[in-house]
């Protein structure tokens, strides 16, 4: 009697079963059983209640759901995935284990350690595209080299994407496409030392992210021309969904290619710059410790630790700035806009290295991705392959003013300023007069620095790099 072969399906930054890469081509290879790990590595450092754990868990527990409905389940599993994918795969009987391909660095150390303790028992580890729309040798410069510029990269991206490449990748969710399994259950999110939190739970599965989805889409018209004002909900905010996989990167790019407007185009944008940022990690992997940049890697920083304590707070006297801060805090998301001029603030307002921002918005991110938060990062601080400028200072007071008129955004996560006028909230300090009972240095805090001086601090620090 034939046995059907099986496959091992490793879910890590697709925690979902629709248009799904690595499940797609499991199911070619057999009969499929899905596995997730939480890797202890990953995992330290971590607060117990943190949102993306939540968000993972409850992802897990919906596909976990759904594959027990047909018979199966989805092994969740906890150790170092050199030792739990190949033990799990030895149960399985699995002949070879399919997975997406991760570009970080660590994972590809990772996954070299996991292909070679499956390697000792005669199976493969299977890497395969799902995570961008062009993988990292698939668009070249015509040296075959890879691109260091966004503008060149995009129009050489644009220009060789055909609509298969959005195409959705079937998967069949039927009872014989998987193994018949069932686990203990064993781990849990208490088992793994973490509470629920409400705003990860709330983000987590599919069906989340489509609601996301279908409500931007009715916006996506208006998309280019709104989404720099933070007060409004002009973008998608599908970037932590995104990034854990809850949809895919086609899916996104099958959206926008549906629509013809400057709106479409300019989110496309966006999704192009998040290919750029992954090749860009993949071929240059020192740029997530270092600056891509060499002359910028000695930069004597001179910043203050009591003014990185500050803006961490949220508390650098900078309404705009402080207000974005304190949103990051308190819900792990900040609008695109403000993480460009927050990480200014910080690198040239502030003198403070890239790194410990970055490391910042990394412990804090619900959406965090070392390639698109490095690249963000390194384009601020103008250390980066295709950067701003490094005389380019924004100046957080113009920004404010530009972005957010009313003061409405600033109002939102800094009530303290709630009573100033449209025109004092951008910067209370200037103000000719305050409302009866507000005390600056009181309610609210004066400025840390002083803007112009340290622009002119930051063009000379800057200035004398070869």
């Amino acid at each position: 009697m034939h046995t059907p072969r099986t496959a091992l399906c490793w879910l890590r930054r697709d925690l979902r079963l629709a248009d799904h890469a690595a499940l797609a081509h499991a199911q070619g290879a057999g009969r499929v059983l899905a596995a997730f790990v939480f890797d202890p590595a990953q995992l330290s450092g971590l607060a117990r209640d943190d949102a993306r754990v939540a968000l993972i868990w409850h992802s897990l527990l919906d596909i976990r759901q759904r594959l027990r409905a047909l018979g199966s389940d989805l092994a969740i599993l906890h150790g170092d995935p050199a030792d739990e994918i190949p033990l799990l795969a030895a149960r399985a009987g699995a002949h070879a284990v399919f997975a997406a391909r991760d570009y970080e660095p660590a994972a590809r150390a990772r996954d070299a350690r996991v292909a070679a303790a499956l390697a000792t028992d005669g199976r493969a580890l299977e890497l395969v595209k799902d995570q961008v729309v062009f993988d990292t040798g698939e668009v070249l410069t015509r040296e075959s080299k890879p691109y260091t510029v966004f503008t060149p990269y995009a129009r050489a991206w644009r220009a060789k994407l055909a609509p298969a490449d959005a195409g959705s990748l079937a998967v069949r969710l039927a009872a014989d496409a998987f193994l018949p399994w069932r686990e203990d259950g064993a781990v849990t999110l208490a088992t793994l030392g973490f509470t629920d939190n409400p705003i990860g739970r709330a983000e987590a599965g599919e069906a989340a992210a489509a609601q996301r989805l279908a409500a931007f889409e009715a916006k996506i018209d208006d998309y280019h021309a709104a989404r720099d004002y933070p007060a409004r909900d002009a973008t998608s905010q599908l970037s932590a969904a995104l990034r854990f996989g809850t949809v895919s990167i086609r899916t996104l790019t099958r959206t926008a290619l549906a629509h013809d407007g400057a709106g479409a185009q300019a989110w496309l944008n966006e999704l192009v710059w998040r290919d750029f940022y992954q090749q860009l990690l993949w071929h240059f992997p020192h740029a997530a410790t270092e600056s891509f940049k060499p002359a910028f890697r000695d930069l004597p920083w001179p910043g203050e630790d009591s003014h990185f304590d500050a803006w961490r707070a949220g508390q650098t006297g900078y309404p705009l700035i402080d207000a974005a801060m304190r949103e990051l805090l308190q819900t792990g998301w900040m609008h695109n806009r403000l993480r460009m001029v927050v990480a200014s603030f910080l690198v040239k307002d502030l003198l403070i290295d890239w790194r410990r921002g970055e490391a910042h918005f990394a412990h804090h991110l619900l959406d965090y991705d070392l390639a698109a938060n490095n690249g963000g990062w390194q384009w601020a601080a103008s250390t980066g392959c295709d950067a701003q400028p490094w005389f380019r200072i924004f100046n957080p007071v113009t920004q404010s003013q530009k972005f957010d008129p009313d003061g409405a955004y600033i109002r939102r996560w800094v009530p303290g300023l709630a009573a100033l006028d449209a025109r004092s909230v951008h910067a209370p300090w200037q103000a000719k007069a305050l409302p009866a009972g507000f005390a600056l240095g009181r309610d609210y805090p004066v400025p840390i620095v002083d803007h112009a001086a340290q622009r002119e601090r930051a063009l000379a620090l800057y200035g004398k790099q070869p």
